[in-house]
């Protein structure tokens, strides 16, 4: 399925911990230039290994130094604006139980608007095997900006590995005016929108479109989402045809007949299916990272990440939206609005 990986909660845990700030005085997400504000890192021991650190729990400080290592030959090599620029060791005499990796990166937003960013990084043994690989997100980066941050990943169960190194496996951007979200502060449209990590099955892959109203008035739908797939680059991706139903790529996917209108109370939701195959034939296979959603024609688009392998089969279908009885938002009820 292409969603993006995620660390084994038995196994690993690692936390990302990013400061920024601009020139005195500018807005965080604002401004140019490199943001000159040192990353603090702080040990995860007493955190479980069951999932992320928020950044806003206190951890608790190691009382030591980390042992810094070398930097493989291009490991401070600069992949799509973010750059790995120091590989640390926390040993028990820094504090920290077990061994402990950390490493520094800054990321520098080369698009023309403020981003949030989703950076996935794999730390590697000395056989050149990922031994973990955590998703972190950066959020509301400006244009030119830099900022900077630390990810750690810690062994708690066996032998700690002996990682060597550590790459930027895959960066996600996507235009702040167009982030998805599944809950917090009401969007000014009215709506959450996102997509979930979906299903596969023997090359056939599913994803479902999310939208709920959190505002205060009814939302009308009618028909089906419209799309615009979009490569890494953020460029346009045409060549797809991109068909009204799911059922001319498999049957019994629940995005097949006639679209209905759809009335949204507050608190209510909707769903529709995007569905599709990655078989690879003659030809170049297409991946499509992106998907800019609008969800009825006067509706303002939001950016999803299905992270679409549509291998050489050119195809994708959309089914219409429904109401979706098993989701009303965070709470069932509005959210706040600013």
């Amino acid at each position: 399925m292409p969603t993006l990986p995620r660390t084994s909660a038995s196994v690993l845990a690692a936390t990302l911990l990013l400061a920024a700030c601009g020139t005195e005085g500018a807005p965080p997400g604002g401004g140019n230039g490199e943001a000159p504000v040192q990353a603090e890192v702080l040990c995860p021991t007493d955190h479980s290994a069951h999932g992320d650190i928020p950044p806003s729990e206190p951890s608790p400080r190691p009382s030591g130094r980390p042992s810094a290592l070398p930097l493989p030959s291009g490991g401070s090599a600069t992949e799509d604006g973010v750059k790995i620029t120091a590989l640390h060791s926390w040993g028990p005499e820094s504090g920290c139980a077990g061994v402990d990796y950390s490493a520094d990166f800054e990321l520098t937003n080369q698009l023309t608007e403020a981003a949030t960013y989703t950076l996935t990084f794999g730390f590697l043994s000395a056989a050149g095997g990922a031994v973990d690989q955590g998703e972190r997100t950066v959020e509301a980066v400006g244009p030119g900006r830099t900022v900077k941050g630390t990810v750690i990943m810690r062994e708690t169960l066996g032998t700690p590995p002996a990682v060597t190194g550590v790459d930027v496996t895959k960066v996600r951007s996507v235009p702040e005016a167009e982030a998805s979200s599944a809950s917090g502060t009401c969007p000014e449209s009215g709506v959450h929108v996102y997509a979930d990590e979906g299903d596969a099955a023997m090359g056939l892959r599913v994803v479902g479109l999310h939208l709920v109203n959190c505002g205060t008035l009814p939302y009308r739908l009618d028909g089906y989402p419209r799309l615009e797939l979009q490569d890494e680059a953020h460029k346009t991706v045409d060549s797809v045809r991109i068909l009204e139903g799911t059922d001319r790529i498999s049957t019994g996917l629940g995005g097949d007949g006639s679209p209905e209108p759809v009335v949204l109370g507050p608190g209510e939701a909707a769903v529709a299916d995007l569905a599709w195959r990655n078989t690879t034939q003659a030809g170049e296979p297409v991946n499509a990272p992106y998907v800019r959603v609008w969800a009825r024609p006067a509706g303002a688009p939001v950016m999803v990440v299905p992270e679409l392998d549509l291998g050489t089969t050119g195809r994708l279908g959309v089914g219409p939206w429904r109401k979706d009885e098993t989701n009303r938002g965070a709470a069932g009820t509005p959210a706040t609005r600013p």
